[in-house]
């Protein structure tokens, strides 16, 4: 019985090579973790923040200086940012400073920005 689902036109199975992927294939847990994580890259501004973040540990002014966006709009992102444990913040007197959580972070930008650059590159010739 075929179902609505696209299904190949010769109807074969490479078995041994659905066998090898299924057995790298993370839990099903993991794989809805790793996409609320890319939820996260989904949002330009969060980008912008975490961008910054990339390259220097800054403040919320610091930050609504260099965005040039109004505190409430900054503040909720990082809100977001901190709970998804992908910035962390640290105190010194009343100046709260904001850093990527950890270099996996910046890792994922640079992947990412060498995936654009590279899509501009070939658009152009």
């Amino acid at each position: 019985m075929k179902t609505s689902l696209e299904v190949c036109i010769t109807e074969g199975i490479h078995q041994a090579v659905v066998n090898t992927v299924d057995r790298k294939m993370p839990e099903q847990v993991a794989l809805y973790e790793l996409a609320d994580l890319f939820k996260i890259f989904g949002d330009s501004t969060r980008i912008s923040i975490l961008w910054a973040l990339s390259e220097s540990e800054m403040c919320v002014c610091d930050l609504c200086a260099l965005l040039k966006m109004k505190q409430p709009a900054i503040s909720h992102q990082l809100k977001n940012l901190k709970q998804s444990r992908i910035v962390k913040a640290r105190r010194e007197g009343k100046i709260i400073y904001y850093s990527l959580d950890d270099d996996h972070i910046r890792r994922l930008l640079d992947l990412g920005m060498q995936h654009v650059n590279e899509l501009q590159m070939s658009m152009t010739h």
